[in-house]
């Protein structure tokens, strides 16, 4: 009996299977094709992140949220004529509108402590911190001639020191105000948000008599001092009013990140905590020491400190996924290399499953994360990968040194992922000459290989 010849279509379909463009060109589709799953991942881990920051504002809003303190700014009321005229009794009239001038302090020195405390909901770890700060300095007699006011304007008996605090909440002691030989109680709420939209307020005399004869005048200056009990959350930031402002901050958190307009002039960051000082001249900022109604915006200079978690697990996570096309893409090389040198046929569903378990090792890594360290979370889901890889790739390959080179690679790849995660700054830097020597290996190994004569013995 004769041997019966293929059809055209049985050699067309049997080229199409032992082409190797069309190898490759399947598994460039089947890598694609993961990114979707990868998308998902994360997805994943940005949901899980916000809502970690869901958990964050909730404590914060009952602990105390981030505070920005800003001030004291002394306000002095003022007011203008404005000529109209009357039609009923057919004459000029002239009419009174307030307004207010803002002084800023010659002088302002902020001492205290920083004491944070880590705060458990559920899973997720919240900072949260208490300050005691100490404020002190002095006011000048404030000058209405260099504004341009009439002194006879002045509302002189409506003057008020005001003090920013962005989450009132947070207030944990009564703030009482030295003004020279007085003291005055702050109370919530200021007159006019020209300056400063959230804080407390307390009236003061700028005017006295030395005897009850004499007319009332301004003194040359006026010293001030107060302290401050402060609940607050993520960070603590200062504004500087003073035209010098001293400040001197100390923790014993170990992770400080000084950010913001200025960062410190002195700092010593240690195991067991951080001081800092900065020191900033009216000149360093863009507002000066008085001014007129809302005419600057003092918020824009505000620096400090955040105090940070040693690791964020979710910015780790989101990062090793950003490297999964690379790592789908270097596995499924090597089974391509053992493939084409072996002659072991690999079927895309084989490929499919081997690239569903890489993808798996995101969604391992980061709920392990969030209940155990990081680095152990790491170890932990990249081993398991690893073994059942490996194991599955013991039923393709049917070789045990071809399962323990398929082994080696993805030690190698996981831990040069790792290597880049802990470098951060350098990981670029660390990615480019791992790409370039994956690259110079992948040459070296197929310098031999005649690609044309593979297709065309399989054809044969």
């Amino acid at each position: 009996m004769e041997n019966q010849q293929p059809t055209p279509f049985e050699k067309f379909n049997q080229k199409i299977r032992n082409s190797i463009t069309i190898r490759l060109m399947s598994i460039t589709i089947l890598v694609l094709l993961l990114l979707i799953p990868t998308s998902m991942i994360q997805s994943l881990i940005s949901e899980r992140e916000y809502r970690r920051g869901d958990v964050i504002r909730e404590v914060s809003s009952k602990w105390g949220d981030s505070q920005t303190i800003s001030g004291p700014v002394l306000t002095v009321p003022y007011y203008t004529l404005n000529k109209y005229y009357d039609n009923k009794e057919k004459i000029y009239k002239y009419s009174k509108t307030k307004h207010f001038a803002h002084f800023l302090p010659d002088d302002l020195t902020i001492a205290g402590d920083l004491n944070p405390e880590i705060r458990y909901r559920s899973i997720y770890e919240i900072i949260v911190y208490n300050t005691q700060l100490h404020l002190q300095g002095e006011f000048p007699a404030p000058d209405f001639k260099k504004l341009g006011v009439e002194p006879d304007h002045v509302i002189w008996e409506e003057a008020f020191v005001s003090f920013g605090i962005p989450d009132m909440k947070g207030i944990r002691d009564n703030i009482n105000l030295k003004w020279g030989t007085q003291e005055v109680a702050f109370n919530p709420g200021i007159p006019t948000n020209d300056v400063i939209a959230s804080g407390v307020s307390a009236k003061v005399d700028l005017l006295e008599a030395k005897t009850d004869s004499e007319e009332k005048t301004l003194r040359k200056n006026y010293p001030f001092a107060f302290d401050l009990n402060l609940n607050g959350s993520h960070y603590l930031n200062f504004i500087p009013v003073g035209k010098e402002t001293n400040i001197t901050l100390r923790s014993d958190w170990s992770h400080p990140s000084f950010t913001g307009a200025s960062l410190p002039d002195e700092r010593e960051i240690g195991p067991n905590g951080f001081t800092a000082h900065w020191k900033e001249l009216h000149l360093n900022r863009n507002y000066p020491q008085e001014w007129l109604g809302n005419a600057h915006n003092i918020y824009n200079y505000s620096f400090g400190v955040d105090l940070l978690l040693p690791v964020d697990e979710y910015q780790k996570s989101m990062r090793s996924a950003k490297y999964a096309i690379m790592f789908i893409s270097f596995t499924f090389l090597i089974f391509f290399f053992v493939e084409i040198r072996n002659k072991k046929r690999i079927h895309p569903i084989q490929f499919i499953l081997v690239g569903l378990a890489l993808t798996i090792f995101y969604a391992l890594l980061v709920s392990l994360s969030e209940v155990i360290h990081f680095n152990l979370a790491y170890l932990i889901s990249s081993t398991a990968i690893i073994i059942m890889i490996s194991a599955y790739s013991f039923t393709i390959f049917k070789s045990g040194k071809l399962t323990a080179l398929m082994s080696g690679v993805l030690v190698l790849l996981y831990g040069f992922i790792y290597t880049i995660l802990q470098l951060e700054d350098h990981a670029l830097l660390m990615g480019s000459i791992g790409l370039f020597i994956v690259l110079a290996v992948v040459m070296y190994l197929s310098r031999k290989i005649d690609w044309y004569g593979i297709a065309k013995g399989k054809q044969e």
